[in-house]
């Protein structure tokens, strides 16, 4: 529950964000009256992101076997790696504001009305649909791992909404630095545990060698019922920690290599960005 929150509350924020500064900006110019094609990027990102989402599941439901094994694999690198741009935008947020507001601000001056429609119309709806086809990918990768809750992505949606609301017309200081630094830790985690899964699936599908293979385990014995304990990969506290952390009782050698050079690179480089 708490990886599909994370992952529709940041995602929701960030197109919330954007929103937000174009129409806050709108509005301290005087240029109330493109404000309806701000409404319109955000109906129609919507439903392209529906329309991403339902795609995407039609492709992912006619894989099986080894090619099932590849397109997961490759659906979790990839939800790394959009991840990773994620982290890194939101560690130049001190920035965002500006720079939003000088696009909008060069798409206003044109001499061409309908242009400067049709700019501030794109600007939102690529927002939208940017960060509603990412969510798509990033719960089709957290499933893969340890399952979707949708009372949590619901309640990311409406926690993320709440903040840009309370952000924009000043009812309450929202430390935007401080949300990020949290949230950004937790994902890097998961997105490390991403392209670890994602590695695990290469190996099951016989494009890697795990080198060596489990290089330790330490999953307890499953209980005489079947069930697993709670601290195994698939038990009730290993389950969560899988879903969040990328935890995994036995992985390979190859595996926890990649899962801690990701951590080592990404918080390095996160910390640069922050410069």
């Amino acid at each position: 529950m708490i990886e599909s929150f994370l992952i529709t509350s940041r995602e929701t924020l960030e197109a919330s964000l954007v929103v937000g500064i174009v129409l806050a900006y709108l509005d301290r110019t005087n240029n109330g009256r493109f404000r309806k094609w701000v409404y319109y990027g955000i109906a129609f990102g919507i439903l392209a992101s529906m329309l991403s989402a339902y795609l995407f599941s039609t492709v992912a439901g006619g894989f099986e076997g080894r090619a099932e094994n590849i397109f997961e694999g490759v659906t979790m690198v990839v939800g790394a790696f959009l991840l990773t741009t994620m982290i890194f935008w939101m560690a130049k947020q001190h920035r965002i504001a500006l720079e939003i507001e000088g696009d909008v601000e060069k798409m206003l001056s044109s001499e061409s009305m309908a242009f400067s429609y049709i700019s501030i119309f794109f600007l939102v709806f690529v927002a939208v649909l940017r960060e509603g086809a990412e969510t798509v990918i990033f719960l089709n990768a957290a499933n893969y791992t340890s399952g979707v809750s949708l009372i949590g992505g619901i309640l990311g949606v409406i926690f993320a909404v709440i903040v840009g609301i309370l952000l924009f017309v000043g009812v309450k200081k929202i430390n935007l630095s401080g949300l990020f630094r949290v949230s950004s830790v937790l994902l890097i985690f998961f997105a490390a545990g991403l392209v670890a899964h994602g590695i695990h699936e290469f190996e099951e599908a016989g494009i890697v060698s795990g080198i060596i293979t489990p290089v330790f385990d330490i999953n307890p014995e499953a209980n005489a019922d079947g069930s697993f304990p709670a601290l195994h990969e698939n038990g009730v506290v290993g389950g969560f920690l899988k879903g969040l952390f990328g935890y995994n009782g036995n992985p390979s050698l190859l595996e926890l290599i990649s899962y801690l050079a990701y951590l080592a690179i990404v918080l390095l480089l996160t910390q640069t960005f922050k410069k």
